[in-house]
């Protein structure tokens, strides 16, 4: 579904990512594994068109994503979940989830409504706040709009940079648990995360990144039974 061949992106000062190819196939939950500065944000958004330097071939389904800017790439079925949720504070969680449905919109405006009911499914606590200002949600609950209004414009593949990133266990499994109905329902993923003991048991393959390239891939379930697993990155970093 995804393959990326010998991509590399940066933000002017020289490339972050370097020569990274990758497949994800479709139906398939793939972790992007390494530490802090490992470049795999930095690929993320070179995936969904939001860093103009950027390189290689990324192909959706046969597209070239590389020559298409990020509105026609969420058209083709790839959104992006970015670190941090970034939601709209002023605006209430119904229309924050009806900004991520702009190209639904133009598919086919009928589905929209069939969509905004698939993500209060989901998400219940979004049902019960979506006349609440976003910016006055708990962290998870920002999480939650976040993803949610990625899923409004009915994405085939979802990108998620670390989705877990500062929120309490109990919201984690919360999330985590939503995030098993779609791989479920045939989701296709691609988790970008920094714990293996988050991200190894949720996917099936992982790419491990370090200093811009990757340095391993394995199935998840291999790599979890590594004796070195918790110096993993450090021993990679040695060899590269």
């Amino acid at each position: 579904m995804l393959e990326l061949q010998n991509v590399s992106a940066g933000y002017g000062h020289g490339p972050v990512v370097q020569g990274v190819s990758l497949t994800v196939a479709k139906g398939e939950t793939v972790a992007l594994l390494g530490p802090n500065g490992a470049g795999k944000s930095t690929l993320l958004n070179a995936l969904s068109g939001t860093l103009v330097q950027r390189g290689g071939a990324m192909r959706l389904d046969g597209a070239d994503l590389a020559r298409m800017p990020s509105h026609q790439i969420v058209e083709h079925g790839l959104v992006q979940v970015p670190e941090g949720r970034h939601v709209f504070a002023p605006m209430s969680v119904a229309d924050n989830l009806r900004l991520g449905s702009v190209s639904l919109v133009r598919r086919d405006r009928h589905a929209v409504a069939r969509q905004f009911d698939f993500v209060y499914h989901l998400f219940p606590r979004l049902a019960e706040r979506r006349a609440q200002l976003a910016g006055t949600l708990s962290g998870g609950e920002q999480q939650m709009v976040a993803i949610g209004r990625a899923l409004m414009a009915q994405p085939r593949l979802l990108l998620l940079d670390e989705p877990f990133l500062g929120l309490a266990p109990l919201v984690v499994e919360e999330i985590r648990s939503a995030l098993k109905r779609l791989r479920e329902g045939g989701l296709t993923m691609l988790l970008v995360e920094q714990k293996l003991d988050i991200a190894l048991p949720f996917t099936e393959r992982a790419y491990v990144m370090v200093k811009g390239q990757i340095a391993l891939a394995e199935d998840s379930a291999v790599l979890a039974r590594r004796d070195d697993l918790s110096q993993l990155y450090f021993k990679l970093a040695q060899q590269n």
